[in-house]
């Protein structure tokens, strides 16, 4: 049945076409949640999607499939089930449980939340990630988290977390829009908002020397250590 779905979803994007495909869908517990992809051949396409896609709509999961059709075809169209497949990726952090908070990251969401966006933004999931020294912060639509490197742990000033935290919870706000088989997420209208944090400018090009600073000090604690 869920072959069929695949089926379906192609002859429905391409219907002046004759399908010289066979169809495999796979779900899976090893993708993270509402993740999906597909590998092809010239006579075969396998999806592997989420277990948490199973028991969605086939309209939704028909849109996913055709997204990644376009993807791997290189090909542009519109279509209705692809756009049902955004709009519910766009509503996911309605439904997702917000049982995963930090609460130092939480105090930074609060700080940005009533001074940026008048404390009407649903706070989301709020986790530590690794210490990475270059991507600061992220955010995953499909499980509504916010995931902001450790190094934040070693800076006292507030301001370069808060900085971080307001470019993340500014993309959970926004969300994304497509055009063709592009995803934009760093619109202009992103970028012009990005400009309302307050010395903004000044922040950003400290953030590299502060967080170098950090990286440096850990270097040096970890070579001390290692003569004992």
């Amino acid at each position: 049945m869920e072959d069929e779905i695949a089926r379906r979803a192609f002859t429905r994007l391409f219907p002046e076409e004759d399908c010289k495909y066979s169809f495999r869908v796979v779900y899976t517990g090893r993708l993270k949640d509402y993740g999906a992809n597909v590998s092809f051949s010239s006579r075969s396409m396998e999806f592997k999607l989420s277990r948490k896609w199973y028991g969605i709509s086939e309209e939704i999961q028909m849109g996913i499939m055709q997204e990644l059709m376009l993807k791997i075809l290189k090909r542009k169209k519109k279509s209705l089930y692809v756009d049902l497949y955004n709009n519910f990726v766009k509503n996911l952090h309605l439904a997702v449980p917000k049982n995963d908070v930090d609460p130092f990251l939480q105090q930074s969401f609060e700080r940005i939340n009533e001074r940026y966006f008048l404390g009407l933004v649903e706070m989301p999931n709020l986790v530590w990630g690794r210490f990475a020294t270059r991507t600061f912060g992220s955010y995953d639509f499909k499980n509504d988290r916010v995931t902001i490197s450790k190094v934040f742990q070693d800076i006292e000033d507030p301001v370069y977390l808060d900085y971080v935290m307001f470019h993340e919870i500014l993309h959970k706000q926004r969300k994304f829009f497509k055009s063709g088989n592009k995803t934009y997420y760093h619109d202009k209208r992103f970028k012009m908002l990005e400009k309302v944090f307050e010395d903004g400018e000044r922040v950003e090009k400290e953030l590299g020397r502060v967080v170098g600073g950090v990286k440096r000090r850990r270097t040096i604690q970890k070579k001390f250590l290692g003569w004992f």
